[in-house]
């Protein structure tokens, strides 16, 4: 079972099977499933297919166009977001792991929609920096983060000059399995504090933040979407 923040399976199961399996594409069904059997428990490192049906529906609103994907893994959210996007449309995605990629990428092909797929194998810095020296500064209608936490906060720095006034820059598992909502007595292994202390850091930063207008959804595992003013 993917990251959810929903406490209720019988809950969740009801919008699985009503809303989310019907409808998931056959070329993305196949790609969660292959990353299921390759990678086990890591599996979900993957966004869940809820979110990422909330994702697809996100992009067809925003008639976005140009978008960005920090963090690929095996390319289930990429997949969505091409799949999402106008014939014309592109995404680029950045990460380090190109096994992990190219598990997905036959699933990206049948799918057709590769021609919309720019992958770039570096870390997010990198790439982010690569993005802003070749003039893409303000060009991209949306973001999604799904990378290592700890520097989400030194992304959006980045991203703020990459995505358009008016674009959406979105944030993966910023609720953390619900642990920011529990106290610091609570008990809790080291692992869990770690992640909820960066979470709840992040979070009141970007509530802070002047320069966007931001929500957090309660889906998955928590995402926070930002539009950028």
């Amino acid at each position: 079972m993917a990251k959810n923040i929903l406490k209720t399976p019988a809950l969740l199961q009801y919008i699985l099977e009503t809303s989310s399996y019907p409808k998931e594409h056959e070329q993305l069904k196949q790609l969660r499933e292959t990353t299921i059997q390759k990678y086990g428990k890591m599996s979900v490192m993957n966004v869940p297919l809820d979110e990422a049906q909330f994702i697809s529906m996100l992009l067809k609103i925003m008639n976005a166009n140009k978008t960005l994907e920090i963090g690929v893994f095996t390319g289930y959210s990429f997949l969505t977001t091409a799949l999402a996007l106008p014939p014309n449309g592109k995404v680029i995605g950045i990460d380090m792991d190109r096994e992990a990629y190219e598990t997905g990428l036959p699933f990206i092909q049948k799918a057709e929609v590769e021609h919309k797929i720019d992958f770039i194998h570096t870390d997010a810095f990198s790439g982010l920096n690569g993005l802003i020296d070749g003039k893409h500064e303000e060009s991209f209608d949306y973001a999604f983060v799904d990378a290592d936490k700890e520097n989400f906060t030194k992304y959006h720095e980045v991203l703020l000059k990459l995505v358009r006034k008016g674009g959406i820059i979105a944030y993966d598992n910023t609720l953390r399995s619900g642990s920011v909502a529990m106290s610091e007595d609570d008990e809790m292994d080291d692992n869990t504090k770690r992640k909820r202390k960066i979470a709840i850091e992040f979070n009141n930063y970007i509530a802070n933040d002047t320069r966007v207008e931001s929500t957090i959804v309660s889906i998955g595992d928590g995402v926070t979407l930002c539009r950028v003013l």
